[in-house]
């Protein structure tokens, strides 16, 4: 899920999940810098996809 906000011309980006039960995760925040164009950065997407792993992980550790 994708939160976007925008503040005196700026966009700002929460990026997050809660699939996970009693549990959300915050992955990612970020300015919106980009002037092409509404896509989010290959290199933003890459940072969440890893957190998202890291996350599913602590998340099952905190389980067991």
């Amino acid at each position: 899920m994708e939160i976007v906000e925008r503040y005196m011309g700026d966009a700002y980006r929460a990026v997050y999940t809660a699939h996970f039960a009693n549990a959300v995760y915050v992955l990612h925040v970020f300015q919106k810098k980009s002037k092409k164009g509404i896509a989010t950065p290959k290199a933003d997407i890459d940072l969440i996809k890893a957190r998202y792993a890291d996350a599913e992980r602590h998340h099952r550790e905190r389980q067991n």
